[in-house]
């Protein structure tokens, strides 16, 4: 039985010896074990490559060997040293506004009867208030009203070189009459109290009633009264300065000159009825304010019923203007007709021009340390560039310091260096020293023996 051979057994054998058997040239090999070569193939593919690099990295191929390995690219960038002109600016705060009021020269006397409201602009010809329900008019000119107008009433001033005549005497004697005597049958001759001797031998005291100097012996009578001398002409720059208004006010029927004449008084008449005045022919003291042009009204300085005055009223000119309290010790900036430039509180630059620099410094309020400051009036040529604005806080910028033709660069080159002061780092990394100037618009003034225009200098970051 044991020697016995079955199929079963064939088969089993057939098996064990196909699996120890390789496989056969041309034949494929099972999909397992493939998947588990191509692995182990890149694996050492990747090691051959890897040792390779490291090996010639060793051995100093793929370069020059004298050479350092390339440094990494230095952040920043670089710029030029350029010769320029550097201005200083400096920014002040001012106030946007008509500027300081002016009290009204109002010379009318009697109860205040009516008020501008505040902020009216008045021409000529225009009432600026009432007093005793007189209208106070506004006329043009710098010669301030200092009398009444109108014609004179008295004789012709005399000429130049020319003696007035003097009045007449009385009768009877050059300075006086003769003083008579009380005694009967008496002459006197003699002045104030004297003696007189009659005829028949009396004596009798008399008292004098004038000194005579030629012998007369009556009393001077008084002379007749004079007849009245017709008006006159009223002369003067006044007069000249109130006609050239009364013609720019449309009326006419007189010469424009400094004599005040019967066609200026018919001319004024027409005048007053317009105003609802009494048609005098004459202007009062009161009855017209002089400024240089159009004016802007400000607070009154009385309520109505109130007596009138100087203060009743202050006024301003039309255009709109900045001041600036500037420091009485940094002043020096502020000439009449500097240039400057405005910044208004939304940010828009408008052009100016000092107009008036204060002479009196105003004490400080903060204390001992406050600096006194003066008054810096600046002008706006362009007032529609300022809009409905009517007053604000606004920024001033002058120019201060000037530098022409100096070596400058960026702020931002300088460098501090560890010995001390300031340095400028070349294109090629060394460091040179640099001295410092004048400082604006984010541009620097430098010098020193290496720095030359066009030098490039590495801004750091």
């Amino acid at each position: 039985m044991s020697g016995m051979f079955t199929d079963r057994d064939a088969d089993e054998d057939t098996a064990e010896g196909a699996e120890a058997e390789p496989a056969r040239e041309g034949t494929a090999p099972p999909r397992a074990s493939g998947c588990r070569r191509s692995r182990t193939v890149l694996v050492a593919a990747a090691f051959t490559v890897v040792t390779a690099v490291a090996a010639a990295g060793a051995l100093g191929l793929g370069g020059d060997g004298d050479e350092d390995p390339a440094a990494p690219p230095r952040a920043g960038s670089t710029v030029a040293v350029t010769r320029a002109t550097l201005v200083e600016r400096t920014k002040v705060d001012g106030e946007l506004g008509y500027g300081v009021e002016t009290p009204l020269p109002a010379k009318a006397s009697g109860t205040v009867t009516w008020l501008p409201e505040a902020g009216t602009i008045a021409e000529r010809g225009d009432t600026l208030l009432r007093v005793d329900d007189r209208p106070v008019v506004l006329l043009y000119g710098t010669l301030p009203m200092y009398r009444e107008l109108g014609m004179t009433a008295g004789p012709t001033p005399p000429a130049p070189g020319t003696t007035a005549p003097t009045a007449p005497r009385g009768a009877g004697g050059k300075a006086g009459g003769t003083g008579a005597g009380a005694g009967a049958g008496g002459t006197d001759r003699g002045t104030d109290a004297d003696t007189g001797t009659g005829t028949d031998g009396g004596t009798s005291t008399g008292t004098a009633t004038g000194t005579g100097t030629d012998g007369g012996t009556g009393t001077g009578a008084p002379p007749p009264p004079a007849a009245p001398a017709p008006p006159q002409p009223l002369r003067g720059m006044d007069v000249l300065q109130f006609e050239s208004n009364l013609a720019a006010l449309g009326y006419t029927g007189f010469t424009v000159d400094e004599e005040f004449t019967s066609g200026t008084e018919r001319a004024v008449k027409r005048w007053q009825g317009v105003l609802g005045l009494p048609e005098t022919g004459r202007v009062g003291l009161g009855d017209v304010v002089y400024a240089s042009g159009r004016i802007r009204l400000g607070q009154a300085g009385v309520r109505l019923g109130a007596a009138a005055g100087e203060n009743v009223l202050g006024y301003t000119g039309t255009s709109r203007k900045v001041v600036v309290d500037a420091s009485a010790q940094e002043a020096s900036w502020a000439v009449r007709g500097t240039e400057v430039t405005v910044a208004l509180p939304d940010g828009t630059p408008v052009k100016g021009r000092v107009a008036s620099v204060g002479r009196q410094a105003t004490a400080p309020e903060g204390g001992p340390g406050a600096v006194p400051t003066v008054p810096v009036t600046i002008t706006l040529a362009d007032q529609r560039a300022l809009g409905r604005l009517e007053s604000g806080p606004v920024s001033v910028e002058y120019a201060g310091r000037k530098r022409e033709d100096v070596l400058a660069v960026p702020v931002a080159a300088l460098v501090a260096l560890a010995e001390g002061g300031h340095g400028l780092e070349t294109e090629d990394g060394r460091f040179v020293t640099a001295r410092t100037g004048l400082f604006a618009d984010g541009m620097v003034e430098v010098s020193g023996p290496a720095l030359r225009a066009g030098l490039k200098v590495r801004i750091p970051q």
